[in-house]
């Protein structure tokens, strides 16, 4: 059973940088351990923050063993500035001596797969190819919406109830755009460290039904664990309605 971790921190700057040393321990310890490690890379202000902080203190990584994928993608064309990989790389992969094999984008609107349905089963096959190979992804960073929503898994969606894909399309997402590729909640569970990064006091109250045992389906985020570890990373205010 997955350990249940949960951290408060005083404000943004203190909890991006709790994200950003955690990655850093998760990647560095499966890499002394395994030889390689892998994560899936998150979006949003925070998950963009943390990288920005890797990029100035990586620690001991060995970005040549590293394997890059992403929990959802906005299915938009290759350069839009919504694309969470364009950001992701504007931040960190940009500047680090990564192995480009070995990072896993979504494929565009534009691109080869421009249909989502065919771009959902093409990044399914990727994930299943590194699954059956290291056994889990290593690390899957998530953060959450005020819904409860993470990845582009949202409360009383088909995507969330998915039970048995890894990856899936979305084509009508409540958050535009409407259009998205995701990772379910099975694929999260395929990992070993889960790690949530919460901030701000709009997210107070599905944080605090996620910790008490919400249904995945009201509140997506009570359903992501990892097999080792599922740590929740709030700021205060994100924390407010937690029993102390």
């Amino acid at each position: 059973m997955t350990e249940r971790i949960v951290e408060i921190h005083s404000g943004t700057d203190d909890l991006v940088a709790a994200a950003a040393a955690r990655l850093v321990a998760v990647v560095t310890a499966a890499q002394r351990a395994r030889g390689s490690a892998s994560v899936v890379l998150t979006g949003g202000g925070t998950g963009i923050g943390l990288l920005e902080v890797v990029r100035k203190s990586p620690g001991e990584i060995d970005w040549s063993r590293l394997d890059v994928f992403w929990g959802d993608e906005r299915f938009v064309p290759a350069g839009d500035a919504e694309r969470n990989d364009l950001q992701a790389r504007q931040a960190l992969l940009d500047h680090v001596p990564v192995d480009p094999s070995r990072v896993h984008p979504v494929a565009t609107s534009d691109g080869e797969y421009p249909d989502p349905i065919e771009a959902a089963a093409e990044y399914s096959a990727l994930v299943h190819a590194h699954l059956a190979e290291h056994g889990a992804f290593d690390l899957h960073l998530l953060g959450m919406g005020g819904e409860g929503h993470v990845n582009s898994l949202f409360p009383d969606t088909d995507a969330t109830r998915e039970d048995h894909e890894l990856v899936v399309a979305v084509t009508n997402s409540p958050k535009p755009p409407p259009v998205r590729v995701t990772l379910t909640l099975p694929a999260i569970r395929r990992t070993r460290h889960v790690v949530l990064v919460v901030g701000g006091a709009a997210k107070a109250e599905a944080v605090a039904g996620a910790l008490a045992g919400a249904a995945p389906i009201d509140i997506p985020a009570a359903g992501a664990a990892g097999s080792e570890t599922t740590t929740w990373l709030l700021d205060e205010a994100a924390a407010a309605q937690l029993p102390r």
